[in-house]
């Protein structure tokens, strides 16, 4: 009988992962199918997922933080970070994982060395990019709209700004700019034109940084556009989709990728 996978997200149409894990299943001819799920309500997740008898899932936002606190099993790593993108059905029980911090650090690799982040956003992808990024001693500052989840990433030793006090200190000439990386981890750009933050602070910010991270992939959002046109080397978040599905990928079929399926599921992603 062929296995049910799918993705959960709101909005969740724009999705490639189906493209890209089905593209891995048909080159080790393993009979399974991946489709995409419309969820509106994150607190629904587990009982969806086992009531349609799903072997495996991948959580995109808005309910990453709802699936965490849904699941029966969580992994070390996923309890740090309080959000989990994965979930693979164990005999009834669903066992949640976190493959978007290791997927986020394997995808900035290629940029060298890097001491100093400041990360747009608070949410669940946040909160996995800061952990895996504190998890090397590398600094980060948090930029957010609220003061929302401000005691999870304090505790973790970010520091941590919402727009008005960053424009604040910003104007009061309390805080410079000196950020090897900028991060988009919000949801600003996806399905609009709007920046993750306010224009004024965003550009001081990327003008002294060397590298640009937008976790939304396959358009060039404002955040990215500012970035490029400020001569930044930056990229879009296809390395970092496609790193964390690889992860959830062997957490599906109990297999160890290897290039030639790495490169299967990228060229999905390109379909």
């Amino acid at each position: 009988m062929s296995k049910q996978y799918t993705i959960y997200g709101n909005p969740v149409e724009h999705s490639k992962s189906p493209q890209m894990h089905n593209a891995g299943f048909k080159l080790l001819n393993i009979d399974a199918t991946y489709s995409k799920t419309l969820l509106e309500d994150g607190n629904t997740i587990k009982n969806e997922f086992l009531k349609h008898n799903i072997s495996g899932a991948n959580i995109t936002v808005p309910h990453k933080e709802a699936a965490f606190k849904n699941a029966d099993i969580l992994d070390e790593f996923a309890l740090q970070i309080g959000a989990v993108n994965t979930y693979v059905n164990e005999d009834g029980k669903v066992k949640a994982y976190n493959t978007d911090a290791p997927g986020f650090y394997k995808a900035i690799e290629e940029f060298g060395e890097v001491k100093n982040v400041l990360l747009l956003g608070a949410g669940g992808t946040a909160k996995a990019i800061a952990v895996i990024l504190r998890s090397k001693d590398i600094k980060v500052t948090i930029l957010n709209r609220s003061q929302n989840s401000r005691d999870f990433f304090t505790n973790l030793g970010c520091r941590f700004y919402d727009h008005d006090t960053l424009r604040l200190h910003f104007s009061g000439g309390g805080v410079e700019f000196d950020y090897d990386l900028v991060v988009n981890s919000t949801s600003a750009g996806l399905k609009d034109e709007n920046y993750p933050a306010p224009i004024e602070l965003l550009k001081p910010a990327l003008k002294n940084a060397s590298f640009a991270i937008d976790c939304i992939y396959g358009k060039i959002t404002p955040f990215l556009k500012t970035a490029n046109d400020l001569g930044i080397k930056s990229k879009d978040g296809e390395d970092m989709l496609l790193y964390q599905g690889v992860i959830a990928f062997e957490l599906f079929t109990s297999t160890k990728a290897t290039p030639q399926l790495i490169k299967a599921m990228r060229d999905g992603l390109k379909v």
